[in-house]
Formats: C-alpha cells, structure tokens, sequence
C-alpha cells in the first residue's frame, strides 16, 4: 500500500518511527513534512496529506500533531476525507472496518513510539467491511460531503 504521512512540528519527533514501522510492513510511503521542530501550521500539511489521499496518489494517511484533533478537524476538511483521531487500537481498526476513515491522527503528546506502532498496524491490516449497514452509513457519509 501507498501511504501519504504528515506531521507539524508538534508530531515531527514521533513521525520518523512510524515512518520507520510502515516500511517494515512493506508499504511506500510519501512524506510531505514536516522535516524538524520549526513552527508549522497543521492545516497546511494536512491539506498535502489529504490531497495526496483524494488524488488517488496514496491510497491512505496518517497525520500526526500534537493530540491528532488539529489534523482531524483539518483533513475533514478537505472534500473526500474521513479523518479519525485513534489513541487506542480498537478504534484504529474499526474506524476503517465500520466508517473506511482514509486519514488516521495520532497526537505524539499522548502516544509514544511503541503504542503508535501498535495503532499504525491496526489500521493499516484493517478493510471496510461488507455489512450493509456499514456501506450504507458511509454512503450518507459521501452524500454528505458532497452537498457541503
């Protein structure tokens, strides 16, 4: 899988060992930033994040600010995106099995390396799920989305 991976300057320490975790399970991944501890705005690189995600370029992303909210709240932004705070791996995985979220958050102040490795797994071995109920959910989702 393709990965688009993103981070401000608040997620940039955790960023490089998830990075690290997602190529050992074999996955590309596409780094838009950031590169080191400067102040960045978290909207800008969550707008590359989902840009990369809804172009078809990465399949999905994985945001990581401070407390995963910032990103969130900015990738849900962006048509397309269904962004997801995950600090638990329950909810990494059924975010994508039950709502086919395309943007994980993960705050670096919250989690540390060994759990977000346990969360990027989760979510990564995760597919949406068949049940209708689920499809249908996340068509209203998608109508949603596009009626602004």
């Amino acid at each position: 899988m393709r990965l688009v991976i993103g981070s401000d300057h608040a997620g940039w320490s955790l960023k490089g060992a998830v990075i690290d975790h997602v190529r050992s399970l074999g996955h590309e991944v596409i780094d838009v930033g950031s590169y080191d501890d400067k102040p960045v705005d978290f909207p800008d690189i969550a707008r590359q994040v989902a840009a990369k995600v809804t172009s078809g370029e990465a399949e999905r992303g994985i945001m990581v600010c401070g407390t995963g909210v910032g990103a969130s709240i900015a990738a849900n932004k962006m048509k397309g995106i269904r962004a997801a705070v995950c600090h638990d791996i329950h909810s990494a995985h059924q975010s994508v099995e039950h709502d086919d979220v395309n943007v994980m958050c993960i705050g670096a102040q919250i989690v540390g390396p060994w759990l977000a490795k346990d969360l990027v797994s989760s979510y990564l071995s995760a597919e949406f799920s068949t049940d209708e109920d689920f499809r249908r959910r996340v068509e209203k989702l998608h109508k949603m989305d596009a009626e602004g």
